[in-house]
């Protein structure tokens, strides 16, 4: 279905140029897509370009890009001005997670795009149905659910608000395979959407258990990584328990579930360290204990992984399965 869908006749916009509206952008750059990528921030008009820059070089330096990172530069415009947004069929919205904020991006490209053109937003905590309250034309918004580094990682969401066009969102759903995604369609809007709903419950056990003093946050990191992180990959966690004996789930849930953490306000483990100005590795402050140097090779070290991780994954995509079947199953007709 997607061989009709040809990227390059399909101009796309991005709005917001931090982290993750420059990795986005690279993501579409790869694609195909003209881009016209505007910057709320003037700091932007700085720090968009190089860094942007520096992930097509990499791409290439790894294989992921073949033609020179100037040529998809090429198709690449930076801009203040949202006038330039006027032939984009397609807007990401990235900036801050502020509903005020973002209806005032909202009103700059409704004012100067197509009627047909899709709004989508990477909101990652905002009701898709909230946020279509914003906008003139709700049927044509949706939401953008990516993970960073976007343009190496497979994950994506297409969510669905209340008022969503359903076909439309099966078009972009169709379209963001183009991408490199295995995308997710989200029919029907929850706040968290899929990914951050299971994650959520994750990290509020793992909080449960280093606050409650069962394990340290390094204890919980390495369990999550040598157990989680080995499947995880390969099999969502249905087929997990599909791989590994459905019976022996349904024994332990009866017991286990009712012990689980239910929270519901923000632990203060996390609590403390936000407080006390902490960011993550980005100032050195979370968690752990980071000098600059380590920070800065953390940082350094999990883009070279997504890379890694990327070619291993690649190797077992969600139809892994049914393509080893195609040839018998061709051979018997």
């Amino acid at each position: 279905m997607n061989e009709s869908i040809h990227t390059a006749s399909i101009p796309v916009g991005v709005v917001g140029l931090g982290l993750m509206g420059c990795s986005i952008t690279t993501c579409l750059l790869i694609a195909g897509h003209p881009v016209v990528a505007i910057a709320p921030l003037p700091a932007d008009m700085e720090t968009a370009e190089p860094r942007i820059r520096e992930h097509l070089a990499k791409a290439f330096q790894k294989g992921l890009i073949t033609n020179s990172p100037q040529a998809y530069l090429d198709q690449l415009t930076i801009t203040e001005d949202y006038g330039f947004l006027k032939d984009s069929r397609v807007i990401m919205e990235c900036t801050l997670e502020n509903v005020a904020i973002k209806k005032s991006v909202y009103e700059k490209i409704e004012a100067v795009v197509a009627e047909d053109a899709l709004i989508t937003s990477n909101t990652s905590a905002i009701p898709i149905s909230l946020l279509q309250q914003q906008v003139q034309l709700p049927a044509r918004f949706l939401g953008l659910h990516w993970s960073e580094p976007s343009h190496t990682t497979r994950f994506l969401e297409v969510i669905c608000g209340e008022q969503t066009d359903v076909q439309v969102a099966e078009w972009l759903y169709a379209l963001a395979h183009q991408w490199g995604k295995e995308p997710t369609l989200v029919r029907k809007d929850i706040r968290g959407f899929i990914a951050n709903r299971l994650m959520y419950a994750m990290y509020r056990e793992a909080f449960n258990l280093v606050e409650n003093g069962y394990a340290t946050v390094d204890d919980v990191d390495r369990a999550c990584r040598n157990n989680t992180g080995y499947w995880m990959t390969l099999a969502g966690v249905f087929r997990w328990m599909d791989l590994t004996g459905v019976a022996a789930y349904h024994t332990v849930m009866k017991d286990l579930f009712p012990t689980l953490s239910n929270e519901t306000e923000v632990p203060t483990l996390i609590d403390d360290i936000v407080k006390a100005g902490g960011k993550g590795v980005s100032n050195a402050h979370g968690f752990y204990d980071y000098t600059p140097e380590e920070a800065k090779l953390w940082q350094e070290t999990y883009e070279e992984f997504s890379y890694d991780i990327r070619q291993l994954a690649l190797k077992y995509p969600a139809d892994v399965v049914k393509k080893k079947l195609a040839p018998e199953d061709d051979g018997g007709s």
